[in-house]
């Protein structure tokens, strides 16, 4: 648990050298039959133990003596942050991104560059260039993707948080397949300045963990306005979300825990629930429907909601997010940095590249992205409708149990992972995905999705069901 190491680091009876030491030796027995870890921070132990005397001299941040392990799209400075990609082999990025510059700015330590589906593109943890991940859960299975090895090393143990970029699903998606906790923030709740980007209007950094004080810490370390980062809100309040003191308070279980409930969680929630059966898999909607009539004996309002442009979300979001991921690559054009994309990518970003020229194109400019664009505020004003009822919304994280590596599926199949977090990113909402339950040991995911910037609401409610 995050919070009993943080004690003990505070207490001395854990360094963090010790700490970072310990994750080290469990990576190096245990990375290869993962995959999770693609570059190490050679110099972290030395960090750790600079951080020990400043705990020593109590000097030291929210994440003082923490792991954290990084998604390759995100840039810290010094190392290999290749996207998973022979594009950018040789790419050590010059700068940290404002989300690690807040990290270290707390004495968290950035312990490794987590493996990646290439360019953020993919849904199964397979398109890498340094291999697939591995499932820790069941390692001849998919992790999900495109954040696969943020997942896989928060659920092998490999190091305390992590952070994964999330497009249309990318952290939830492999949070639900490892079972593992993973958020996708409000847009603009956190700067995505240093992220490689896949599709620049959709993503959001967000982290991971094996509990909800730890995503809850993170998230309110990395989260805040960036004058690097237009897209981020300057609020004279800051958003309501739990900083670490509410959720030490909060997550802490002991004699304070109900009336701390009490406090956060509104006293009847309407939990809308839209019809997900036609595209989910029945053991999955059982599970999902369990934690539904557990929230209702609880005494929780449960609300039939429609969604009737649900099953839009995937033909909206690939027009958008091949165009942008078009866009975004002009760059990749070897003569600053790295080789020229088209001539080393994998074949998932090649598609999205020549997808997103041809949708580009004069002629097809306004079939195509226009109606995406106008499908896209149909989904959020439809959610935001929705919200007008209701506290929150619950579906399933993915449709459909992971793969077996290798296995031949479709394009259509593999994209229609995605199905059911995708609105969460067209609408800009923040969305939990926490563990439901397993089929088969198969860890099963259950999102809450609620209003932007209720992120407080959503840790809320996440806390009920867990």
């Amino acid at each position: 648990m995050i919070l009993e190491k943080l004690n003990a680091l505070k207490s001395g009876k854990l360094t963090a050298a010790k700490n970072i030491k310990n994750f080290l030796e469990k990576i190096k027995k245990e990375n290869k039959s993962i995959n999770a870890i693609i570059a190490l921070n050679p110099n972290a132990v030395k960090e750790a133990e600079e951080i020990d005397k400043k705990i020593k001299n109590k000097k030291a941040g929210k994440l003082a003596g923490l792991a954290i392990v990084i998604k390759s799209n995100i840039n810290v400075k010094g190392l290999l942050t290749s996207c998973a990609s022979k594009t950018l082999d040789n790419y050590y990025a010059p700068y940290d991104a404002t989300v690690i510059e807040k990290i270290r700015k707390e004495d968290g330590i950035i312990i490794g560059m987590a493996n990646m589906d290439e360019f953020a593109c993919g849904s199964s943890g397979e398109t890498s260039a340094f291999g697939a991940v591995k499932n820790p859960k069941a390692k001849d299975l998919i992790p999900g993707g495109s954040s696969s090895g943020s997942a896989a090393a928060v659920a092998a143990e490999f190091c305390d948080l992590a952070l994964g970029s999330d497009t249309g699903g990318s952290i939830r998606n492999p949070a639900s397949h490892c079972g593992v906790i993973g958020i996708k923030p409000t847009y603009g709740l956190v700067s995505r300045y240093g992220l490689i980007d896949l599709s620049m209007s959709l993503d959001q950094i967000g982290p991971f963990s094996n509990e909800l004080y730890g995503s809850a810490l993170l998230l309110s370390v990395i989260a805040g306005y960036d004058e690097k980062d237009p897209t981020t809100y300057d609020q004279k309040n800051p958003p309501d979300f739990w900083d670490a003191k509410n959720a030490e308070h909060f997550f802490h279980k002991n004699e304070d825990y109900t009336k701390a409930l009490e406090a956060k969680a509104i006293p009847e929630l309407r939990i809308g629930i839209p019809d997900f059966d036609k595209i989910c898999d029945k053991k999955i909607a059982e599970i999902i429907k369990d934690n539904i009539k557990n929230l209702e004996k609880q005494g929780h309002k449960i609300v039939p909601i429609k969604l009737d442009h649900l099953d839009l979300a995937v033909q909206t979001y690939y027009p958008i997010c091949y165009v942008e991921f078009f866009s975004g690559t002009r760059k990749f054009d070897a003569r600053k940095y790295g080789h020229k994309i088209e001539k080393t990518c994998g074949p998932e970003v090649l598609r999205r590249i020549l997808g997103g020229s041809e949708i580009s194109k004069a002629e097809f400019h306004g079939a195509y992205y226009r109606r995406a664009l106008k499908a896209k505020e149909l989904i959020t004003q439809e959610l935001n409708e929705a919200f007008k009822k209701v506290d929150c919304i619950i579906l399933p994280a993915a449709p459909k149990l992971p793969h077996k590596i290798g296995s031949k599926i479709s394009i259509e199949e593999m994209y229609a992972y995605d199905a059911f977090t995708i609105p969460s990113n067209l609408a800009g909402i923040p969305t939990i995905s926490i563990p439901a339950g397993e089929i088969n040991k198969i860890p099963v995911g259950l999102q809450i999705l609620v209003p932007a910037f209720q992120e407080s609401r959503m840790f809320s409610i996440a806390n009920l069901i867990l």
